[in-house]
C-alpha cells in the first residue's frame, strides 16, 4: 500500500515565524525610524552645545541658535566660570547629589531588608510606605513641616524630603526577597546578626540593583529644583539646576555683578553652556555604573 506524503509548498519555511529573515522592506524601515529617532535626540544636543560654542557674530546671523560652530570659543563657559555664583551651584548640587544618594541607599536598603524578612517588624512600615506612594503629601503641609524643624535655607531641606522614594523601595524589596532564604537561615544559625547577614550576604549579591537604585536617586537630586525654589532664600546656596531654571526658563540674566565681569556674550550661549555645565556630571557617572545598569534593569523578569 502506497503512502503519500503531503507536498510541502516551496514558498514557506519549516523553521518557526521568530526565526524567519526579515524581508528587505522590513529591515529598511527599521532602519529608517532608527535612524530618525536617533537624529531627533542627537540634533538638539548638538545645538545646545554647538551654540555654547558659537560666536556672538554666528549667533547673531543665525537667529539665536546655531547647528555647527564656524569659530568654537569657550567665551560663554568663562563668562559662567569668571564669578562663584556657577561654582557655588555646581558644588551645592555635587554636595547634595553625594550625600542625599548616601543616606536615600542606606534608608532604602535597611528598609527594605527589614520588610522582605518576615521575622523582622516589616509588614506596618511596609503599608505606611506604600501609603506614601498612592497618597503624596501636598505642598503646604511639606513647607509647614520644613520649616517647624528649622530647615529652611539649609540643604537638608534638599536631601531630607527625597531620602526615601516609595518605588525604588518596592524594587529593592522585591530583589531582596528573590535571595534564597536558605542562604539567610544558614548564617543565622552560625549566629550572625540582621546587620551581618544585611553586608555580608545580601548587600554584595545586590551590587547591581544597588547601582541602579542608586543611579536614580542620583539623577533625582541632580535634576531636583523644586524643593530648592520653595525652601532655599539664599542665593549662595541654589543648586546648579534652580540657576539653570531662573535664567533660561524665567529670561532673567545673571547680572555682571553676579558673574564679576563687565561684557557678556549672547544669552543663547550663555544658556546653553549653563545647560551643558548641568548634563555633563551625570554623562561622566553613567558609562561606570552602565555594566551594572544594565545588568540591573532586567533583575527579577527571569524567575528561577
Amino acid at each position: 500500500m502506497a503512502i503519500t506524503l503531503p507536498r510541502l509548498s516551496p514558498f514557506k519555511s519549516d523553521r518557526p515565524a521568530w526565526k524567519e529573515r526579515p524581508s528587505a522592506l522590513y529591515q529598511t524601515l527599521k532602519g529608517v525610524i532608527v535612524v530618525g529617532i536617533s537624529l531627533a535626540i542627537l540634533i538638539p544636543l548638538l545645538i545646545v552645545v554647538s551654540t555654547s560654542l558659537a560666536d556672538n557674530k554666528q549667533i547673531i546671523a543665525s537667529g539665536g541658535y546655531v547647528l555647527w560652530p564656524m569659530h568654537p570659543t569657550l567665551d560663554a563657559y568663562k563668562t559662567i566660570f569668571n564669578g562663584s555664583l556657577m561654582f557655588q551651584a555646581v558644588g551645592v548640587s555635587v554636595f547634595v547629589t553625594v550625600i542625599g544618594t548616601a543616606v536615600a541607599l542606606f534608608t532604602t536598603v535597611t528598609m527594605a531588608y527589614a520588610t522582605s524578612r518576615p521575622t523582622l517588624f516589616g509588614r506596618p512600615v511596609l503599608l505606611l510606605v506604600l501609603f506614601t506612594l498612592l497618597f503624596a503629601p501636598g505642598l503646604i503641609p511639606m513647607y509647614l513641616m520644613i520649616r517647624q524643624l528649622g530647615l529652611l535655607d539649609s540643604l537638608w531641606s534638599l536631601i531630607l524630603p527625597g531620602a526615601l522614594s516609595a518605588f525604588n523601595f518596592v524594587v529593592m524589596r522585591s530583589f531582596f526577597m528573590n535571595i534564597p532564604a536558605e542562604l539567610i537561615e544558614s548564617a543565622r544559625i552560625d549566629g550572625a546578626s540582621d546587620f551581618t547577614i544585611l553586608r555580608k550576604i545580601v548587600v554584595p549579591l545586590s551590587k547591581a540593583v544597588i547601582a541602579v537604585v542608586g543611579l536614580f536617586y542620583a539623577v533625582g537630586f541632580w535634576n531636583a529644583f523644586f524643593n530648592a525654589l520653595l525652601y532655599i532664600n539664599d542665593t549662595a546656596k541654589w543648586p546648579i539646576q534652580l540657576v539653570l531654571r531662573t535664567y533660561v526658563l524665567q529670561g532673567k540674566s545673571l547680572t555682571a555683578n553676579q558673574l564679576g565681569i563687565t561684557q557678556m556674550p549672547q544669552p543663547q550661549a550663555i544658556q546653553m553652556a549653563v545647560v551643558v555645565v548641568a548634563l555633563v556630571p551625570i554623562l561622566l557617572v553613567y558609562p561606570f555604573l552602565q555594566k551594572h545598569f544594565n545588568k540591573g534593569v532586567i533583575t527579577g523578569a527571569i524567575k528561577g
